[in-house]
């Protein structure tokens, strides 16, 4: 089991959190679980995704989606997100 970390700042928060909840079976899709979300406490609009995998490849794949671009751009990221992918040893 893993974890894939995603950073980016985001336009305006509220709006953001609406496209990524209604994005949520694409994670599901993708063996992503566990979502948990958290605000910088300096800027409320940067942001920090975990979310659970058990396949890397699979996360991995979802990470680099075309799908997943288009969502983050629909949502309003303002920057390039950094993704992080990983295990617990």
């Amino acid at each position: 089991m893993g974890l894939m970390i995603v950073r980016h700042k985001v336009k305006e928060y509220r709006s953001w959190k609406k496209v990524f909840d209604s994005h949520a079976s694409a994670q599901k899709a993708a063996g992503l679980t566990r979502p948990r979300v958290f605000r910088s406490a300096d800027d409320p609009n940067e942001t920090v995704i975990l979310m659970d995998y058990k396949d890397l490849k699979k996360a991995k794949a979802f990470g680099a989606s075309a799908d997943l671009i288009k969502t983050m751009e629909t949502a309003g990221v303002v920057d390039k997100p950094t993704i992080y992918f990983v295990e617990q040893t």
